[in-house]
């Protein structure tokens, strides 16, 4: 014969269900408690794929500057007098002047002033006026479809590809 709350199956259904066993034999009444566990993961998904490429273009600006040339005169000053030490090289206003001497063998050593070098700095402005090339790049990005979207859609769809600008020139 069989118990009428005290057999196995009934204990597994109130252990299922989380409804106290209701055996007399039991000393306590048994809860059951259960908890999901979640578990999560990723996974890399292919929706669309990009081409980049870059193209050079070329515009013409204009140059107006003035330009700085500086030139150097050289001029040979004789000069042919005695001297009696080695003179230093001056500046008077924008020309230099460098001393050449030379010792000449007499009964005794005597220094002459040769000549001297005169060499005069002057400064010219002159406009200048041209057109140059210059170049810069543009990158063009168009959208290619991916591998779920070409096994679904069909034919391949035109996506428009958008320029984007350096904007470093």
């Amino acid at each position: 014969m069989s118990e009428p709350f005290g057999n196995d199956d009934q204990k597994q259904y109130a252990q299922t269900t989380g409804r106290p066993s209701v055996n007399p034999d039991d000393e306590q009444a048994k809860l059951a408690l259960f908890a999901e566990e979640l578990s999560v993961g990723k996974e890399t998904v292919e929706t669309g794929r990009l081409h980049v490429s870059k193209h050079t273009v070329t515009r013409d600006a204009a140059i107006d500057e003035d330009l700085l040339r500086e030139d150097a005169m050289v001029e040979t000053v004789p000069k042919g007098h005695r001297i009696f030490a080695m003179p230093v090289t001056r500046v008077e206003g924008d020309t230099t002047i460098i001393p050449v001497v030379e010792e000449v063998l007499f009964t005794e050593k005597r220094l002459i002033l040769k000549e001297e070098v005169h060499v005069t700095r002057r400064r010219t402005t002159e406009h200048y006026h041209d057109t140059v090339t210059l170049r810069h790049q543009e990158a063009v990005v168009s959208r290619l479809q991916s591998a779920t979207e070409q096994s679904g859609a069909g034919p391949a769809q035109n996506i428009p590809a958008y320029p984007i600008k350096n904007t470093q020139e």
